[in-house]
């Protein structure tokens, strides 16, 4: 099996546009592209089902258009998507917007079982309950990922040394990605069978980030998007892996640490910019979440700089 991706244009590769295919083993592929110019441009293939599918934005992003464009998924930066498909070939479209750069890594079933046969029961693609059962993921990817995405763009090396390079990156992404211990397992998600409950979930996930600060109540979320309150409780969590209030809490101190971070921003201030009323409360969440309080964590990033 060989799986080729080709720029559709008349120009093919150029230097500011690229699209680099490479063959890591029997069963396993690496696609990286690279879109530096002033337009976006298009991506067309027909993936075999027998391959698990992970799609990763170091920059940029893209959209990934089906059914003749009537469904369409973002990838975005620091993003991955995730496809498993045992059922039929999925065909896709990929816009690759202007400044990115991309990943795709595929590989089959039994190649990842054979590289993590010891924890397969463990790997949800590779469970024997699950195997022919498709499968999808969404997620932002770890900062020890984006390091060793970033490692394979500017990787300079040329001939046998390059493929020893790209070979070990590639299985480095694998095993961070799918190493248990991080929590990035992915669950399988029944609402795959009808994209309109999958795009509802994901407009679910849209609102909660819009409206961090003062999110509305799961009943409100759900009449909001035109799911009942199960099936978005467990849609969400089958996608995303963390309950709703889960995921919003994660973000909503993701997003303080980076008003800590970049814009000075006292822990009061940054505690009811996202939402928490109490700042003991959010104190106390945050040092949960970072194993330290915002005021220790601000210390800690003052005297580094110094």
């Amino acid at each position: 099996m060989e799986l080729n991706f080709e720029i559709e244009s008349t120009e093919k590769n150029t230097p500011k546009g690229k699209v680099e295919n490479t063959r890591i083993s029997d069963g396993i592929f690496m696609v990286k592209v690279v879109n530096e110019g002033e337009n976006s441009f298009q991506l067309k293939r027909e993936i075999d089902q027998s391959l698990i599918q992970f799609y990763f934005a170091p920059e940029g992003g893209a959209e990934f258009h089906f059914n003749e464009g009537r469904y369409s998924l973002s990838l975005k930066k620091d993003g991955c998507l995730l496809f498993y498909n045992p059922l039929m070939a999925l065909p896709l479209n990929i816009e690759v917007k202007v400044k990115s750069k991309l990943l795709f890594l595929y590989i089959t079933v039994e190649n990842l079982h054979k590289l993590f046969v010891q924890g397969s029961e463990e790997i949800a693609f590779i469970n024997k309950e699950n195997i022919n059962k498709k499968f999808y993921a969404e997620q932002s990817v770890a900062p020890i990922i984006t390091l060793t995405l970033n490692q394979l763009f500017q990787n300079k090396m040329n001939g046998p040394a390059k493929e020893v390079f790209d070979r070990a990156k590639a299985y480095e992404i694998l095993a961070l990605f799918l190493n248990k211990e991080e929590g990035v397992d992915v669950e399988n998600c029944p609402f795959l069978n009808d994209e309109q409950n999958v795009e509802r979930i994901r407009l679910a996930k849209r609102i909660l980030i819009d409206e961090m600060a003062s999110p509305p109540t799961l009943k409100e979320l759900s009449r909001e998007i035109g799911l009942n309150e199960y099936k978005l409780k467990e849609g969400f969590k089958n996608i995303y892996g963390k309950t709703v209030f889960q995921y919003l809490n994660d973000y909503r101190l993701d997003v303080a640490r980076q008003f800590l971070d970049k814009d000075g921003m006292k822990v009061n201030d940054a505690a009811y910019h996202i939402g928490y009323t109490n700042p003991s409360h959010f104190i106390a969440a945050f040092k949960k979440k970072f194993g330290v309080t915002p005021k220790k964590y601000l210390t800690g990033k003052l005297s580094n700089h110094g």
